[in-house]
């Protein structure tokens, strides 16, 4: 599901942190997790020019998918960073591989972690982790 925020920035209000006039998107976005909760695959992109709320609208999202308990990657496209591809999708899943770090409180489990990551990955994991440091 794709929220063009362009075509609703005149509606929509952002003060601060707070979002104002955007329910309808938020609630689209919503439901989507829903189903994927339920069992769905979906993707949602927020797209739009700046400063039209798509990283209040994403905060937003963000605060209602970890109050339900769940986890939350996201990855923002910067014109700084068009000479790295993926950019966005690399520091998503270095955000998640921190995640998973947090959760390896003991060093033996973080050990079991590294070593499954480097047999899925085998000789490619290098590369891989210069991208995505939390691998390493």
């Amino acid at each position: 599901h794709d929220q063009d925020i362009e075509r609703l920035s005149t509606i929509g209000l952002q003060i601060g942190d707070t979002l104002f006039g955007r329910n309808a998107e938020l609630s689209t976005i919503k439901e989507a997790y829903q189903r994927t909760v339920a069992g769905d695959n979906e993707l949602v992109t927020i797209y739009g020019h700046s400063g039209t709320g798509k990283s209040t609208l994403a905060f937003e999202f963000g605060k209602y998918v970890l109050s339900d308990g769940g986890i939350l990657l996201s990855g923002k496209f910067d014109q700084r960073q068009q000479g790295k591809p993926f950019s966005a999708l690399a520091s998503a899943f270095n955000q998640y591989c921190g995640i998973l770090l947090q959760n390896c409180e003991l060093a033996s489990s973080r050990q079991k972690l590294a070593h499954q990551v480097n047999h899925v990955l085998g000789s490619e994991a290098h590369h891989l982790a210069k991208l995505i440091p939390n691998l390493a």
